[in-house]
């Protein structure tokens, strides 16, 4: 059923899932290195890995023995470290240069990476597929506007204004990992 609430809920937290403002100093950095950023290309390749986890994953999960509530709490830690690399301003996940960027890292796994598919079968959980399936989609339009506009964002916001967004949206990835941890944790030894 259509809810406002439950869109704007599971809409915020994917939005500090993917941290796409937090990301714009690695956008503008890909950009740098390998010209051009197919902004379509990633938003729609993104979304569709995003969507069709959110119908598969916990399927694809049960086939390879894996349950929900493990996947949740290894998925807490995941958001736990992206959460310390963004406060803390420090380097933990290092990724492979490639030589283009629209795909890989942009839209795997920068925008729905391992955090995101984590929370997208936590909030499959709780909320309604529909309300959530809106909150992808808005999600990737605001995606869609960061990516097309990156190197405006970078100058409107500066150095120390993006330094505030990132370390503001990472206290937020970071209570949201304690709350995937605390819902989950219990569901692994019942």
């Amino acid at each position: 059923m259509l809810d406002i609430r439950e869109i704007l809920t599971v809409g915020m937290v994917l939005f500090a899932v993917i941290d796409v403002v937090g990301t714009v100093p690695v956008i503008v950095d890909l950009r740098a290195k390998h010209g051009h950023i197919e902004s379509e290309k990633a938003s729609i390749v993104a979304c569709l890995i995003m969507i069709t986890f959110l119908f598969v994953g916990e399927e694809l999960l049960n086939f390879i023995g894996i349950d929900v509530n493990s996947f949740a709490v290894a998925g807490s830690f995941v958001l736990f470290f992206l959460a310390l690399e963004m406060i803390l301003g420090i380097r933990i996940y290092r990724d492979e240069e490639s030589s283009s960027a629209s795909i890989v890292p942009i839209a795997f796994p920068l925008i729905a990476g391992a955090g995101t598919m984590t929370t997208l079968l936590s909030l499959r959980a709780q909320y309604a597929t529909l309300n959530i399936i809106i909150a992808i989609l808005l999600n990737i339009v605001v995606v869609y506007i960061v990516l097309k506009s990156s190197s405006k964002i970078e100058r409107l916001l500066g150095k120390n204004g993006l330094g505030v967004v990132r370390k503001t949206f990472g206290v937020v990835l970071l209570a949201i990992a304690v709350k995937l941890f605390a819902a989950n944790v219990k569901g692994l030894f019942l």
